[in-house]
Formats: structure tokens, C-alpha cells, sequence
């Protein structure tokens, strides 16, 4: 096998290290490593750990220790897919442990954006005479990481909003009965992709609806995601099922005009956060940067047609998961209400553009995700 081959394989078996880190990382990046030794053999491999844990470096490095007698790492070439960070956060620099380790060669997808790091990982390398190559896998260890991106170039989350519809776009009957429009397969995925993100946002006409808990439930994960409500004037109910042990709830309102009621939310846990607009509303985009302050790398959008159409209309959203279901209903509730501004559009040269990027069947199901046009160049 050709060099660049032999490297290619490895970055391939390192990002599917990284995808399998999913659930587990966050605010940290999704990051996996392959050690090949002196001779080209694979003598060590790990990913990323819960945040605090160690990261991808510094678990191959004791895969390869913890095989037999010890593998040695001198002369060992590290294919990772994301720079090795070059500070000191709640674990050491994985630059450093490299150079201690031995490694004579580092084959890197891309740079990690993180301005602690930028670069500083790999010139730290250098320096030590470590050969460093960039590039392979790049493609896909951003889209990997698109919400790390996000964090930390836009300095906001990487927002995703969850549709499901009847295949005319109807969300739900208008008496509000919605349950269900989709079948098992597409609601498990649906938990999935919560259970990939820092937080799920919904809206306070859904919480006084329905009054869900919005957690992870039908699929396997370490951690729950945080919870966000968007509840301008604090009508969240204390008794709400929201309120999970060990996930914090950030409750974003545009005043605290009752102290009591905020008092008892507090009592329960909640974070409030006032972000008044100009119209008494909760300020959204200033929302999106907070939340990144907080660590959130990816946001996943479950709320009613009022708050899609908000979001929407302020360039919130960068994606959209839609499931649609072989079902037509008529009349019915949204996808999102009052999408534009001057209202209906008069011109088709108005609508958002979108980009497909992937189409697949879950069941009955059609699942697709859609991307705003050109919202992932950044």
C-alpha cells in the first residue's frame, strides 16, 4: 500500500474513533487517534472522554502501554483528527505527551480552531522535530465538529431545528394534537439526535401544552443534554417535567417582572437569563451567543410553529431535520408561522434557500436534512 494510502486508511479509522465520541465530549471537540508504530503496525488507538477526561492523543498512548509488554511509541507516527491541543486546560497538552512518547510523525486533518490552540499544537511539534502533515480527512472531521467550529468562529451554536410533518407540512391537527405524525423508527432517531447535543430549546407554549421532558429516552447515552426555554415573560410551571436531576435548565426571559415565580423556578434548578429586545421578546441571537459562552456546541430546536417561525425569521437556524410522514392532513398547524417579516412572500426570489444533505427512509418515514444555503462556510 502506497503512503498516502496506508495514511488515508488510518485517518479513516481515527474519524470513525472520532464519530463514535458523539454523545460523549462535549463542549470538547469529537477527536479519535491511531498510533502506528516504527514499522507501520497499528499499536494504538482511542478517542476523546468526557469532558475533563483525557483526550484522543493521550488514550491511544495507553492502548499501546496496555498491550502486552508495552508497545513502543518511539518513532510511532499519530494520525489524529483534530491539531493536539497545546495548553493546559483541565488536562495537559496532547502536543507534549507525543513529544515525550516519542512520536516522530503526526498526520492531522485540520487545524482546531480554539484560539488557545490555532496552530500552536502543531508548531509546538515542530519545534521538537516531529514531522507533522495536514489535511487528510479534513472534510469530515469539520463536519464532525461543525458545532466546535461554530463555538468557536461565529461564537454561537450550530442550531438545529426537529420538524415532524405530514408530507403537506403540517405538524399537527388544530385542535394541537400531534401525536403521532411519525412512526418509531424516525422518533428513536430523533432521540439520537438529541443526545448528540449541548442542549435542546423549546418554546414555553410547548412546555404549557404539553408539558414533556424532552430528554433521551429511547436510545443509549451517557450524559442528557442541557434544556433551554424560551419564556419571555416566565410562564414555565415549577411542576414542570423538565426538570431532570443532573441537567442544568437555562431559562432565557425578557424581565423577571415576578420575583416570586422566579424565585420558585429558581428553587428548582433553573438559570434565568433576561434578554429583552426591542419588542419585549427574548433577544435570540444574543441568546445563541450565551449560550456558546455556556459551552453549547450544537443546539437542537424542538418547539411549536410561533418560536420555528422566530427563529427562522432571525437567521437563527443553520439546519433543519425534517421527518415527514406518508400522510396528508390538510388543514392543520405549521411548520413555522409568520416565516418573513413583510409578510407572505410576493416573489419566489424571497424564500430561504436550501441545501439538501441527505435523504433517507426510517420505516415509513422520510428523513431529511437541509441545510440553510451557505451557512456552514465560515
Amino acid at each position: 500500500m502506497s503512503s498516502s494510502r496506508h495514511d488515508a486508511s488510518h485517518i479513516a479509522t481515527a474519524l470513525r474513533l472520532a464519530a463514535s465520541a458523539i454523545r460523549l465530549t462535549d463542549p470538547n471537540p469529537r477527536v479519535g487517534c491511531v498510533l502506528c508504530d516504527a514499522e507501520g503496525r497499528v499499536i494504538g488507538h482511542g478517542h476523546t472522554q468526557q469532558a475533563g477526561g483525557p483526550h484522543a492523543e493521550v488514550m491511544a498512548l495507553r492502548d499501546a502501554q496496555a498491550q502486552g509488554q508495552g508497545h513502543s511509541t518511539a518513532g510511532a507516527t499519530a494520525y489524529v483528527t483534530l491539531e493536539p491541543c497545546s495548553h493546559h486546560g483541565r488536562t495537559g497538552p496532547c502536543c507534549d505527551a507525543l513529544i515525550a512518547a516519542g512520536v516522530r510523525r503526526v498526520v492531522a486533518s485540520l487545524a482546531d480552531p480554539n484560539p488557545l490552540v490555532a496552530g500552536q499544537g502543531f508548531a509546538r511539534l515542530r519545534a521538537a522535530g516531529v514531522e507533522v502533515e495536514v489535511g487528510p480527512g479534513a472534510d469530515e472531521s469539520r463536519e464532525l465538529n461543525i458545532g466546535f467550529f461554530s463555538r468557536m468562529i461565529r461564537k454561537q451554536p450550530w442550531v438545529r431545528m426537529k420538524i415532524a410533518a405530514s408530507i403537506d407540512g403540517r405538524t399537527g391537527l388544530h385542535n394541537g394534537v400531534s401525536q403521532w405524525i411519525t412512526g418509531e423508527a424516525a422518533r428513536a432517531d430523533g432521540h439520537a439526535w438529541r443526545a448528540r447535543t449541548g442542549a435542546v430549546l423549546t418554546g414555553v407554549g410547548t412546555l404549557l401544552e404539553d408539558n414533556p421532558r424532552l430528554d433521551v429516552r429511547l436510545v443509549d447515552t451517557p450524559r442528557q443534554p442541557h434544556l433551554v426555554v424560551v419564556d419571555s415573560h416566565l410562564q414555565t410551571s415549577p411542576d414542570a417535567h423538565i426538570f431532570i436531576a443532573g441537567r442544568a435548565v437555562w431559562i432565557y426571559a425578557a424581565s423577571r417582572h415576578n420575583e416570586e415565580k422566579a424565585a420558585a423556578l429558581e428553587a428548582r434548578g433553573a438559570t434565568i437569563t433576561c434578554l429583552p429586545n426591542l419588542h419585549g421578546k427574548v433577544d435570540l441571537p444574543a441568546m445563541l451567543q450565551d449560550l456558546a459562552a455556556r459551552g453549547v456546541n450544537e443546539l437542537h430546536v424542538e418547539s411549536g410553529h410561533k418560536l420555528n417561525g422566530s427563529l427562522l425569521r432571525e437567521g437563527c437556524v443553520d439546519e433543519l431535520l425534517v421527518y415527514l410522514a406518508p400522510k396528508l392532513i390538510g388543514s392543520g398547524l405549521d411548520i413555522a408561522s409568520h416565516l418573513h417579516a413583510e409578510g407572505p412572500l410576493t416573489s419566489l426570489a424571497g424564500a430561504l434557500p436550501l441545501e439538501f444533505k441527505s435523504v433517507d427512509m426510517l420505516g415509513p418515514d422520510l428523513r431529511i436534512v437541509a441545510r440553510v444555503a451557505g451557512r456552514d462556510r465560515f
